[in-house]
């Protein structure tokens, strides 16, 4: 589909094709990290693996995304995959977690944000 061979695929991964083998029959699971690097290899962003993932805006029924879907969904974005890769260089067991606690924080609304969204707004 993309033209290139197992062979050259495993020859940009420094794996053997058997390995690309396997990878592609779902016998041995793709990290993030290697799947941003076959993106990368056959020039097409990591989202193009996730087609068939359902999406936020694709479901057509009122029901909540799953939460599993929506970690898929924004793996497959560029910024959880630099978040991620990041993340996974960071050694330190307490500043991951001190990390995680502040996106945890960033993430609450609080009156900054409504000030940002409308600043002429009174309280």
């Amino acid at each position: 589909m993309l033209k290139m061979s197992q062979e050259k695929l495993a020859d940009g991964l420094g794996i053997t094709f058997q390995q690309v083998q396997k990878y592609e029959k779902g016998t041995n699971r793709v990290g993030a990290s290697r799947l941003q690097q076959i993106a990368t290899i056959l020039s097409v962003p990591v989202g193009y693996f996730f087609t068939d993932v359902p999406t936020p805006s694709s479901t057509t029924d009122n029901k909540p995304v799953h939460e599993e879907d929506a970690v898929t969904s924004f793996l497959a974005s560029r910024e959880g995959m630099e978040l991620n890769l990041a993340f996974q260089r960071v050694a330190n067991a307490k500043l991951r977690q001190n990390i995680v606690q502040l996106v945890k924080s960033l993430g609450r609304p609080s009156d900054l944000d409504h000030d940002i969204a409308d600043p002429g707004a009174t309280r």
